[in-house]
């Protein structure tokens, strides 16, 4: 079992920056892949960023690329979210969640949320 603890939302105005951060406990294992999703009022969940826990095969969203990096300390079993010239479209409950095999559509565990809210 793996849980999983979001922070570092927050309220924001337009072009600034916020770290998310995902602190995981349990049993994780390398070949895991963590993400991060957000959801809006009144769309649907969508998939921001993913890596390996071994820190292969990062990938973030075209919406948030180049804006947004995703990336993680092993050590203090942290999955973070870096995320600069934020946008109003970006508000949302920013979520993590992992999944034991990376080939499967569905993540199997999920943190509680963490509202993120972009003023313009």
């Amino acid at each position: 079992q793996v849980q999983l603890v979001e922070s570092g939302g927050g309220l924001v105005q337009a072009g600034g920056s916020l770290r998310l951060s995902c602190k995981a406990s349990g049993r994780i294992f390398s070949w895991f892949v963590l993400g991060w999703f957000r959801q809006a009022p009144g769309k649907e969940r969508e998939i921001v960023a993913s890596i390996n826990w071994n820190g292969g095969s990062p990938y973030c969203a075209d919406s948030v690329k180049g804006r947004f990096t995703i990336s993680k300390d092993n050590a203090k079993n942290t999955l973070y979210l870096e995320m600069n010239s934020l946008k109003p479209e970006d508000t949302a409950v920013y979520y993590c969640a992992a999944k034991q095999v990376p080939s499967d559509i569905n993540y199997d565990f999920w943190g509680q949320g963490t509202q993120v809210t972009v003023s313009s």
